[in-house]
């Protein structure tokens, strides 16, 4: 019993290098295949190009509530993002069970928190920097949650009050300007 081995095959170009045939690709100047399905390349491409996070990574220090309650719960935190970004289809409590599920099972919480990551990049059309989603919330997954919480606060989406919440929030400032506040005890 031996080892199947195939015979080499013959270079016909006898080690001459060849040019590719294609457009090369933006991010890594490599040519594109031409058998590459129409659009394959153009979805990473435009993965790099966006709008940078209203804030950095590492600024948790600029909403220290968000980060304490991450640092001891990002359960919750994450809940709160997931129930904003899903339009309330998950609430913060489902979405916080989740997460707190896959911390203890080989700590795969990062795959939940990187698919949302992602959710919100797309939606706001923001870059994936400086590390990819799923190297962002394996590495720092406290951060990158808070950095996530930061953006939808910045987008008047404050996760802290829920998806209802920000409805009622659109509901009362869409109806206030047509508000005139009357004050009954005054004269005349």
């Amino acid at each position: 019993m031996g080892r199947v081995t195939t015979p080499p095959e013959e270079d016909p170009n006898n080690g001459i290098p060849v040019p590719q045939t294609g457009t090369p690709n933006q991010r890594t100047g490599v040519p594109v295949s031409q058998f590459a399905p129409p659009n394959y390349h153009q979805a990473n491409v435009n993965l790099s190009v966006g709008r940078p996070f209203s804030s950095g990574l590492f600024d948790c220090q600029a909403d220290q509530t968000n980060a304490v309650m991450t640092a001891i719960l990002p359960c919750v935190t994450f809940g709160q993002i997931a129930e904003v970004l899903d339009e309330g289809e998950m609430t913060c409590p489902l979405g916080s069970f989740i997460y707190l599920l896959m911390m203890p099972a080989l700590c795969s919480q990062w795959v939940m928190g990187s698919k949302y990551r992602e959710k919100i990049r797309r939606k706001f059309n923001l870059v994936e920097a400086p590390y990819s989603d799923c190297a962002s919330h394996v590495l720092c997954p406290c951060c990158s949650l808070c950095q996530e919480y930061r953006e939808l606060k910045a987008r008047n989406l404050d996760p802290s009050l829920g998806w209802n919440g920000i409805l009622a929030q659109r509901q009362y400032e869409s109806e206030a300007p047509n508000f005139a506040p009357t004050n009954q005890y005054m004269s005349k």
